[in-house]
């Protein structure tokens, strides 16, 4: 299933509020390294996207294991057998929202956001850097959540998305133990 293929799935939401969980780099070589308020997250969300560097089979298992509805792309520090089971680029759809998921870009966050544009994103994730970032451009929102387990002298982080008042979805990126670090909204374009 992996390669280079782009895997599109339509989310739908469900009656309830949508709640989308965002992790990446975990870099883990026996689990998914879940605690406090980003298990928690991780277990309720309605959907989980991952931005890839699980670095083992053990953890990208131990979160489909967690998650009901979890997807995910590889990243450059996985194992060939993750790999093999992910793709390197995605598209999910949620609330409206068109969330294109790549754990690295060359060219920057001008990269990204021509990623994005190429496909007709409204909010790219992507990780690679461990650093919490939320960079609004003038036609999509480029997120990396941080690494909840792995934070490389940066702030531990991931991402939770939640219906907004007005359409489209309300972001914050937050520590482990749910202190927030920024909040964001993304909406359609």
């Amino acid at each position: 299933m992996g390669g280079d293929h782009i895997r599109k799935e339509p989310v739908t939401a469900g009656p309830t509020a949508t709640m989308i969980a965002i992790f990446s780099d975990t870099h883990s070589p026996q689990g998914h390294e879940l605690e406090g308020e980003a298990l928690t997250a991780a277990c309720e969300a309605d959907v989980v996207v991952h931005a890839g560097d699980f670095t083992s089979e053990a953890a990208l298992e131990a979160f489909q294991a967690e998650c009901d509805r979890f997807f995910a792309v590889h990243g450059n520090a996985d194992s060939a057998a993750v790999r093999d089971r992910l793709p390197t680029a995605r598209v999910v759809e949620a609330n409206g929202i068109r969330i294109a998921v790549t754990h690295r870009q060359d060219g920057g966050e001008t990269g990204l956001a021509m990623f994005g544009r190429s496909r007709g994103a409204d909010l790219v994730v992507f990780g690679h850097s461990h650093r919490p970032t939320v960079v609004e451009t003038d036609d999509v929102t480029l997120l990396n959540p941080g690494s909840h387990a792995d934070p490389r002298g940066n702030r531990p982080g991931f991402a939770v998305l939640k219906d907004g008042d007005d359409g489209g979805l309300d972001g914050t990126i937050q520590r482990p133990d749910g202190t927030p670090i920024e909040s964001f909204e993304v909406r359609p374009a």
